[in-house]
C-alpha cells in the first residue's frame, strides 16, 4: 500500500485570487483606519505574485540543482502534474530544462527532446539558453551532425555574455575538429 500523496501545488490563477483577497483586505483595513496594518498586507500580496511568475517547486528544484541533488531536485518536480495548464508558458520551458539537465547525466538522447521544448518556449535568461543550446550541440555531435553542432556552438557563443562556458564550447570545437 503506497501512501496518500497530497497535492500541494496552487494553479496559477489561484494565486492571483489571494493575492487580489489580500489587497482588498488591506485596504479594508487602511479604509478602517488602521493603515499599518493596511500597508502590511498590500505588501504581503507581492508573495503570491512573486510565486504567479516564478514557480515555488521550479525555485526548489533549481536550489537543489545547485547542490548537485537530482534525485532532490526531480523529488520537486514531480509535484508539479500538468505543467500545461499550471504554468505559465516561461515556467513550462524551466520545467523542460530542468528535465533536460537532469537526463543529461545519464541520457543524452531524452534529454535532446526536453532542451529542444524548453528552447521552444522560451527561457528568460541567455545563460539558460546557452546551457540548452551547448547541450543540445554535444547531442548532434555524437549524433554526427557537424553542421547542427557548428550552428548551436555558434549560438551558445553568442548567448554566453560572461564568458563562462567558454572552455566548453572550446573543448567541443577542438572535439568537432578531430571527427
Amino acid at each position: 500500500m503506497q501512501p496518500y500523496k497530497i497535492n500541494i501545488m496552487f494553479h496559477r490563477f489561484i494565486k492571483i485570487i489571494i493575492a487580489a483577497l489580500i489587497i482588498a483586505y488591506g485596504i479594508y483595513e487602511i479604509v478602517d483606519g488602521y493603515a499599518g496594518t493596511g500597508i502590511f498586507f498590500i505588501l504581503l500580496s507581492a508573495i503570491p505574485i512573486f510565486l504567479y511568475y516564478k514557480n515555488e517547486f521550479i525555485l526548489l528544484a533549481f536550489l537543489k540543482l545547485r547542490k548537485q541533488d537530482f534525485e532532490g531536485a526531480k523529488k520537486w518536480l514531480s509535484y508539479i502534474k500538468n505543467p500545461e495548464t499550471a504554468l505559465v508558458r516561461k515556467q513550462q520551458g524551466y520545467f523542460n530544462y530542468l528535465h533536460g539537465i537532469m537526463l543529461s547525466q545519464t541520457n543524452l538522447m531524452q534529454a535532446e527532446k526536453y532542451f529542444k521544448k524548453a528552447i521552444e518556449l522560451g527561457l528568460s535568461m541567455d545563460m539558460d539558453l546557452a546551457v540548452a543550446k551547448l547541450n543540445l550541440a554535444g547531442v548532434a555531435m555524437t549524433r554526427r551532425r557537424k553542421l547542427e553542432a557548428t550552428n548551436l556552438l555558434n549560438e551558445a557563443k553568442k548567448l554566453d555574455k560572461q564568458n563562462m562556458l567558454k572552455d566548453q564550447i572550446t573543448m567541443m570545437k577542438d572535439q568537432m575538429k578531430k571527427m
